[in-house]
């Protein structure tokens, strides 16, 4: 007789590691669509600062520190490649604007604080050019004194929500999400305004709390992802075979929803011209390559979202269901390479370029 798994009867809620450590499924080894997403914001990043920040104003004989922060910073290596790359197009606009101060640059790497640190600080580079500092705690809070960051960033990290939406967890709510996992492909509209509403109430914190602690000419650049997420179905259907196997409990199913809204130019626009304390200096949908989704790697693909979805998995279902999910899902790496190739939707995600008031 198999086993029916039960979920665990105390769950953390809200915080959603990446894959800890440097093994098979570690963010640290699984984190190439995150990379994509940076890559193919690099350029317009250097043309922000360029063409959007006023070095001179920021900086002076006595303020010569220039802070950055990665907001969702995860474990690496991603956030030390694109804070290398910021600190270099600083540099180089010092070269170009022929300003004679020579700052010294602090970079805050922040994520939870149940974030690997130890693995993130463990592989700091040798070489870096800046004093680095760990700062634990969600940035859908206050996280720094005010007027004490110069330059923010955020890569893949916005679309995570700080929490589900309560009518996703009510059985008689329109928005109970019944077998699906996530709003994409939930027939009804009231899943959707249900994710946005949340996404709404956890952007007005998080740009209040920004607006505090960035100076007023500071800069703030948010890359998140606007497509592909389709493929969490191929999860949600591990799941249901796991339910018509008599493994698992459908009410357990029916009561899980992913955490995380992609938002759109127009959900942005709307909630920064709400919140006024940031003008918006560039505002659009990219579309970067991406080998993973252009060559239909699926295997790689699954095995990168697992690295980012599997601590999600474990605080609703516990570890044994979660590792039966994704080795399920992952077995239908050719089912699914084949469907991506048949449903060919190329990599899109949204850049923001903000400037505080």
């Amino acid at each position: 007789m198999k086993k029916k798994y039960q979920a665990l009867d105390k769950m953390q809620r809200y915080y959603f590691p990446m894959n800890a450590g440097d093994g098979a499924y570690s963010y640290s080894r699984n984190s190439q669509l995150q990379k994509e997403v940076l890559d193919g914001a690099k350029e317009m990043i250097r043309d922000a600062i360029a063409e959007k920040l006023d070095i001179k104003s920021l900086l002076s004989a006595s303020i010569n520190t220039f802070r950055i922060v990665d907001l969702g910073c995860s474990v690496g290596p991603n956030t030390f490649s694109a804070m290398q790359h910021i600190i270099q197009a600083i540099k180089d606009q010092f070269s170009t604007d022929s300003i004679n101060i020579v700052p010294q640059f602090q970079v805050f790497f922040n994520d939870h604080i149940t974030n690997d640190f130890n693995t993130l600080f463990r592989s700091l580079p040798a070489d870096r050019s800046y004093f680095a500092s760990g700062v634990p705690g969600s940035f859908h809070r206050r996280l720094f004194p005010s007027g004490s960051i110069h330059f923010a960033h955020s890569s893949s990290a916005i679309h995570w929500l700080s929490k589900l939406p309560e009518e996703l967890l009510d059985e008689k709510s329109p928005a109970w999400n019944k077998g699906l996992i996530h709003y994409v492909d939930a027939p009804n509209i009231a899943v959707v305004n249900a994710y946005v509403s949340q996404f709404d109430n956890d952007m007005e914190v998080f740009l209040n709390a920004r607006a505090e602690e960035i100076v007023p000419g500071g800069i703030m650049v948010l890359v998140s992802p606007f497509s592909g997420y389709r493929l969490l179905k191929f999860f949600g259907s591990s799941l249901i075979d796991m339910v018509n196997e008599g493994m698992l409990d459908e009410s357990l199913v029916d009561a899980f929803n992913v955490p995380v809204y992609f938002p759109s130019p127009e959900d942005m626009t709307k909630v920064v011209e709400k919140n006024g304390c940031f003008s918006i200096e560039r505002i659009e949908l990219t579309y970067p390559q991406s080998k993973l989704v252009d060559e239909a790697d699926a295997k790689s693909l699954m095995t990168n979202l697992r690295a980012v979805l599997e601590g999600v998995f474990i605080n609703h279902f516990g570890s044994k269901i979660a590792d039966e999910a994704f080795s399920r899902t992952i077995l239908k790496s050719e089912d699914i390479s084949a469907w991506m190739k048949a449903n060919y939707e190329k990599p899109c995600q949204l850049f923001v370029v903000l400037k505080r008031k």
